[in-house]
Order: C-alpha cells, then structure tokens, then sequence
C-alpha cells in the first residue's frame, strides 16, 4: 500500500471492513469510516463510523472507496475528489503486482490476487481476494475483478464491469462498459451489449 498516518474509508459493509484490515496490516495507523447509513457509536476494531464527512482532511490522510457496488463506487470517487481528498490504493502485502503493472488511484487488490506483467488496472477497481488479472490485460474504471475470478492475458473489461466469483475471461477477450458477469461463468468470445450474462460459455440472460 502506498503509505499514509491514516485512512478515511469511504463505507461500512462488507468490503469496507475488507479494505480496513488489509490497510492495517499494511502499515495504515488510523481509520475513519464515513457512511450515511453508519449507528451512531458503531465502530470496528476500534476505529468510529460518521455518517458525513465534509471539507479537508488531515495532512497525511488519503481516501479509499469501498462499496462493493462499482457505481456506488464511482460516486465515491467523485465525492473524495470534489473535496480534494488524495485517493490511496490498498494492496494486501500477500498479492502479487508484477513489474510495470500499473494500478490507477482508489484501487483495492485483496489476499493472494495477482496483476501480471503490463497489466492496467484503472481507477476505483477492485481485484478481490485471490483473483487474477494477468499479463497485458485491462481493467475499466470501477470495476470489480470478484474473488478467485481470473482475466486471462491480452483481455480487456470495460468501465464498470462486474465480473462474479470464480468467473474466467479466456485469453485475448473484450468485454463492453457496464457488463455484470455471473459467478462461476466463462466469457469464451467479446461481449459488446450491456447486461447480465451467466454460464459456460457465458450467455446473456437480462
């Protein structure tokens, strides 16, 4: 992780609390959550949820997005940059980043995942626990690699795709903006019209 005194996390679900223990066990000293949603007195592992968060943040904070949901996501993002916060990105010290791979601001890359050689991974994506996304591959902005999923080399996702749990992107493939792909699915060919696809090979379904 790119190192910073301490972390506004944007959330308080599932994948914030996700992001806040890898964040600590990479160095992170401080965490604030922010959710509007968030009981007043609630916390975790010691660290308080607000429900809002307005203007500066401390010298020597940064911002993470961590909705789980790639718009709620994006909304995020929009919101830590209207208010000058610094995105960070939240590498777990067990994942994998190889040579000139490259990760934008506000990505998450979880346990035992692993970016390949020249690989891009855009702004405010998620490369969850054990997943892949090898060689020469791209990721769109805000979208979400799932856990154990694999994007073969040369592939290519759009922005905001959502690419499900134990899902395989064969080699060399494109998948269109906006695109949810059903856990466990295998995408065998392009994909170009937006909607939900599921199975082996991976058909579209809504």
């Amino acid at each position: 992780m790119k190192s910073a005194e301490g972390l506004v996390i944007l959330g308080f679900g599932g994948h914030a609390r996700s992001v806040a223990a890898v964040a600590l066990a990479s160095g992170t000293t401080s965490l604030l959550f922010v959710d509007e949603n968030a009981k007043e007195g609630e916390a975790f592992l010691g660290f308080p949820a607000i429900r809002r968060l307005d203007g500066a943040i401390d010298s020597g904070w940064s911002c993470m997005p961590a909705a789980g949901d790639n718009l709620l996501r994006q909304k995020q993002v929009a919101f830590a940059e209207a208010n000058g916060w610094p995105l960070a990105t939240v590498v777990a010290n067990d994942a994998t980043i190889h040579f000139d791979a490259v990760l934008g601001p506000g990505c998450f890359v979880g346990h035992h995942a692993h970016v390949g050689p020249s690989a891009q991974v855009a702004k405010g994506c998620i490369i969850n626990t054990g997943a892949i996304v090898e060689h020469e591959s791209v990721v769109g902005e805000f979208s979400h690699v799932s856990v154990n999923a694999v994007v073969a080399g040369r592939s290519r996702l759009g922005s905001l795709v959502f690419l499900g749990a134990g899902a395989t992107v064969i080699d060399s493939v494109s998948i269109a903006g906006h695109i949810t792909i059903g856990a466990g699915a295998t995408v065998v060919e392009a994909l170009v019209v937006p909607g939900t696809y599921a199975g082996c090979p991976a058909r579209r379904i809504s």
